[in-house]
């Protein structure tokens, strides 16, 4: 058993000599070896280095250059100016479709909460008219009770109406291809 213990060391030791580890210094050297061998970086381009299309071209498709001949200078500069104008309005980062989110939710947590609030007052109004006997103190109440229930009635169309737009909101940011994150 001794003999076989001495056998496996005496093998181990020989690995451990013959395996020389090698220093940070020589990794480093090798490294930067390797470095000077590679071949220079290719050009990276981006978004800085793409020229900007105008909304509603094809990349592919470019104007004739001839079109601009036939149209005074003036012409020129307004189709210019219309290019830059909507090159601005299209912008439809994530920002603008968040905002436009919150808008439509704030209006549809607005008109809610009226609503709820209007109804509140006619509940109470209900009970005022019913617990009233004077005619002409009756007549005041109904007739608040009455616009109270008409304002009701365009709120809650107004409530259906901002759930149908966030609806069309999220649909139209599904075609265009708008992340589901900028939609919170």
């Amino acid at each position: 058993m001794s003999e076989r213990i001495a056998l496996v060391l005496l093998i181990l030791a020989g690995f451990v000599g013959s395996g020389r580890a090698q220093t940070l210094a020589d990794v480093a050297k090798k490294e930067e070896a390797r470095r000077k061998a590679l071949p220079p970086p290719a050009k990276v381009y981006t978004n800085k280095d793409l020229k900007d299309v105008p909304a509603g071209t094809p990349p592919s498709a470019e104007a004739p250059k001839d079109a601009d001949k036939d149209k005074p200078a003036d012409a020129k500069d307004k189709d210019t100016q219309e290019a830059d104008t909507a090159k601005d309005t299209s912008v439809k980062d994530q920002a603008y479709w968040s905002k436009r989110l919150k808008d439509l939710q704030g209006q549809l947590e607005r008109d809610e909460t009226f609503a709820d609030a209007l109804q509140t007052k006619v509940n109470s109004l209900n009970a005022d008219f019913v617990n009233r006997d004077d005619p002409a103190q009756r007549a005041v109440i109904e007739r608040d009770r009455q616009k109270s229930l008409a304002e009701i009635a365009r709120l809650q169309k107004a409530v259906v109406d901002g759930k149908k737009g966030i609806a069309d909101l999220e649909e139209e940011a599904r075609r265009a291809g708008v992340p589901p994150g900028w939609l919170r």
